[in-house]
């Protein structure tokens, strides 16, 4: 398993010996992006090596950091498993910079991290001191021809579809001066994420083994431009929470996820609207054995809460105003201020529990999974992925009937290969099976095939 390269936001250190350069590496982070991650216990090319920690290991890289960086900061560092292995993990945030490590100030290039001349450093000063008004309407480097062509004219037939433009997709640059987001050939920050993204935007997406951040199942990023990162983030939430079938007795198969598609979907958007694209910090998804979480950067507006929208109490307070525009026109969002509304109202419909969590530096929106046993959708077929309350497999046989499902007609022979259990153990398996009355055996043993009868729901072994 590998976790993923370096990158401007993201350095790997082996060991606790590569202390010092870590520090460093941390100012040349806060420097270019306000924060990041480090992670010792991972060679630089994302394997995993792994660590021996203690609670001196942990006050060693937390004294170091105290010592060593100025202005001070405050990170979180945590023992965690990445795989099978004992990493820390370094999660670091600072806005007074600039940064300084042993009395330099560091700036990040790519993956390596570069000292600051005098003039350099002069110039970022004065850089930084200039002040802007909502991020989402200042000029950014790019042009109408680093617009993805796809992304852009997609979204056009969106909007004409929803009734809030007007107008068909002709190029890029007439159509983005026509959305208004555009300025003497630079498009504005809010065009820029919507339709090209950038390496450095992000969304990280991981999967607990139990309740807390301990051991990773799985851990991805991608990047790119807001409109993909959305359909990333949905798709990955999507393949890795539980599924359900009702049977009622219609001929379509319904399909019930555990947690309200609408409702993920909203939260993940809500996510991009409002987050606060000065923070480095990335949107991230996490699920834990008993919950979803749906995080983004940016804390809720000062002197209100989530309930007070949910009530319809108050109207939308817009981090980022013209983004919301351009996501209302797709009807990305229905209306300005309604999200958290419409994420309870879907979730009480499923009787869903959700909370939303107001953060010294986010926001996050956690759906609870229901206690009622699902069947993962991850690695299942259709006519496997399903729950049944009166019929329970253990793990053996749910494989036996998963490999059945792929292939009606797999040998009693070819079942036991591919469980790498015995011959007789398959056949105690398809008699069990069989007896459930979940498989049937249609023609002749030598040329026949296997049919499924029934859906079925798995049980631990």
């Amino acid at each position: 398993m590998k976790f993923g390269k370096e990158n401007e936001k993201l350095e790997f250190k082996k060991t606790t010996a590569e202390l010092s350069e870590g520090v460093i590496s941390m100012v040349a982070i806060l420097n270019k992006h306000g924060g990041g991650e480090l992670y010792f216990g991972i060679r630089n090319d994302g394997t995993p090596l792994g660590l021996d920690i203690s609670d001196k290991t942990l006050r060693d890289v937390s004294e170091a950091v105290s010592n060593h960086i100025e202005p001070k900061i405050y990170p979180e560092i945590n023992a965690v498993y990445v795989g099978d292995t004992h990493c820390i993990h370094v999660k670091f945030e600072g806005d007074n910079a600039p940064y300084y490590a042993f009395g330099r100030a560091y700036v990040r290039v790519a993956d390596s991290d570069k000292q600051m001349s005098a003039a350099e450093l002069k110039n970022y000063i004065l850089k930084h001191n200039i002040g802007h008004g909502a991020w989402d309407g200042d000029i950014s480097r790019k042009t109408a021809a680093d617009v993805d062509v796809t992304i852009l004219s997609d979204y056009i037939d969106r909007a004409n579809r929803a009734g809030r433009i007007d107008f068909a997709y002709t190029n890029n640059a007439e159509v983005l001066n026509r959305l208004g987001v555009t300025e003497d050939g630079k498009l504005k920050n809010a065009a820029d994420v919507l339709f090209c993204g950038s390496p450095n935007l992000e969304i990280q997406m991981a999967i607990f083994a139990g309740t807390e951040r301990l051991t990773f199942n799985d851990i991805n990023r991608k990047s790119g431009s807001v409109t993909k990162l959305v359909e990333i983030a949905e798709t990955y939430i999507r393949n890795n929470i539980r599924w359900r079938v009702v049977l009622d007795g219609s001929i379509q198969r319904k399909e019930i996820p555990e947690i309200p598609i609408e409702a993920i979907r909203e939260a993940i958007i809500n996510s991009y609207c409002h987050r606060q694209y000065t923070l480095s910090q990335n949107n991230e998804i996490t699920i834990y054995s008993n919950r979803v979480e749906i995080y983004n950067p940016g804390r809720f507006p000062e002197g209100l809460t989530p309930q007070d929208f949910i009530n319809g109490k108050e109207r939308s307070k817009k981090r980022n105003p013209l983004l919301a525009q351009l996501m209302y026109y797709s009807k990305d969002i229905e209306s300005f201020g309604t999200g958290l509304k419409r994420i309870t109202e879907a979730c009480d419909e499923a009787s869903v529990k959700v909370e939303f969590e107001m953060l010294k530096l986010g926001f996050a929106v956690v759906f609870y999974r229901p206690d009622e046993k699902f069947i993962t959708t991850k690695k299942m077929s259709d006519v496997v992925r399903t729950v049944v309350t009166n019929v329970a497999l253990k793990k053996s046989e749910q494989a036996v009937l998963e490999a059945i499902a792929k292939n009606s007609t797999i040998t009693a022979e070819q079942l036991a290969a591919t469980a790498k259990k015995s011959g007789r153990t398959v056949q105690r398996y398809l008699d069990s099976l069989q007896k459930k009355n979940l498989i049937r055996r249609v023609g002749s043993t030598k040329s026949g095939r296997w049919e499924i009868v029934a859906d079925t729901e798995s049980a631990d072994e």
